[in-house]
């Protein structure tokens, strides 16, 4: 495989965004922990965010995987368009 293609993320950027997402949990999880209200209350929203948070995860892997798997055919079309072209200018 070409190795050119392949897209690395630097490990500041890796970092800055397992930072702002543990952070972003925290925050939300003081929020509901601090929350006005009886223990019903905190556990519905406690319960929607965990799902939110699932639920965003699920679908970046899937938006992901889908690209990637467009990306696949695209190569392999690719690499049959140029096989036929060397085969004809040959």
């Amino acid at each position: 495989m070409d190795s050119s293609n392949i897209q690395s993320n630097s490990a500041s950027w890796i970092f800055f965004i397992k930072l702002s997402f543990s952070i972003a949990l925290i925050s939300m999880a003081t929020g509901i922990l601090f929350m006005p209200g009886g223990l019903v209350i905190q556990g519905y929203f406690a319960i929607c965010s965990l799902f939110l948070v699932s639920s965003t995860i699920t679908l970046s892997k899937t938006l992901r995987d889908e690209h990637e798997s467009h990306r696949l055919i695209s190569k392999i079309s690719d690499a049959k368009t140029n096989k036929i072209l060397n085969e004809y200018s040959e």
